[in-house]
C-alpha cells in the first residue's frame, strides 16, 4: 500500500536563514564561470565553501580566446588563488584542481609536458607555461601573467615586481631555448631601467613598447 505523501503547512516549513544568500552566490558564481559539467563544479564549489578554502570561480564572464580553447586567463588567475600559497604544489593536487573547473586533463598533460617536472611543481613556473599556453608570443604571455598578478583593478598598468617578471621573462626564455642569454639580459637591463624609476614595478606599457627577444 503506497504510503501518503505527508502535506506541510507555511507554518511548518522552516528555510534556514542563510540559505537564500547561499544559492544566491552560488548561481552568480556559475554564471561567471560558465562550468562545462555543473554538478562536478557544483560539488567542488559547495566542498571548498565549507571548508573555506579559495572557491573555483573566476571573477568575470569571459569570451574564450580561440574557438574550442579551455583554458583562459580567468581560470588560470583562479587557479593561482588557490594554488600560490603553497608555492610548490603537489601534481596530484594541482590534478584535482584542474579537473574542479571542469577543463580537459590532455591539456593539463601538455602543460607539465612543457617542463621535466616531477611529482611536485614549483607554482610560479607553472602559471608562466600556462600563460605561454595562453600567449602567442613571448610578450603576450607576460602580458597574461602581468594581468594575472597585478593588484590593481582590472584595465589598470597591471603593475608587478620587476623580480617576478625577471623570472618569468627569463623561465619562459629558456624554456623556448632558441633565445640567447644575451638578448633576455638586455632586454630585462631596459625593462629594469623603466622600473628602478616607478618603486621596482614593471607597468604593461614598459615592455610592450620596445622589442622582445620573441
Amino acid at each position: 500500500m503506497p504510503l501518503q505523501e505527508t502535506m506541510f503547512c507555511a507554518q511548518q516549513i522552516k528555510i534556514p536563514p542563510e540559505l537564500p544568500d547561499i544559492l544566491k552566490q552560488f548561481t552568480k558564481a556559475a554564471i561567471r564561470t560558465q562550468p562545462q559539467d555543473v554538478l562536478q563544479w557544483a560539488a567542488a564549489y559547495f566542498s571548498a565553501l565549507s571548508k573555506g578554502e579559495p572557491l573555483p570561480v573566476k571573477e568575470r564572464i569571459e569570451v574564450p580566446l580561440a574557438p574550442g580553447a579551455s583554458l583562459t586567463p580567468g581560470f588560470l588567475k583562479t587557479l593561482h588563488k588557490q594554488l600560490s600559497p603553497k608555492g610548490t604544489v603537489n601534481v596530484a593536487e594541482l590534478r584535482e584542481k584542474w579537473k574542479h573547473l571542469c577543463l580537459p586533463e590532455e591539456e593539463l598533460n601538455a602543460i607539465l609536458q612543457l617542463d621535466s617536472f616531477s611529482e611536485e611543481v614549483e607554482w610560479m613556473k607553472f602559471l608562466a607555461l600556462g600563460c605561454s599556453v595562453l600567449g602567442e608570443s613571448l610578450l603576450s604571455s607576460m602580458k597574461h601573467a602581468c594581468e594575472i598578478l597585478t593588484k590593481d583593478p582590472e584595465g589598470g598598468a597591471a603593475r608587478i615586481p620587476f623580480e617576478t617578471f625577471s623570472f618569468l621573462y627569463s623561465y619562459l626564455a629558456s624554456i623556448d631555448g632558441e633565445i640567447p642569454e644575451e638578448k633576455t639580459e638586455a632586454f630585462l637591463r631596459g625593462v629594469k631601467e623603466q622600473a628602478d624609476q616607478q618603486t621596482g614595478m614593471v607597468l604593461l606599457r614598459d615592455f610592450l613598447s620596445q622589442p622582445s627577444t620573441l
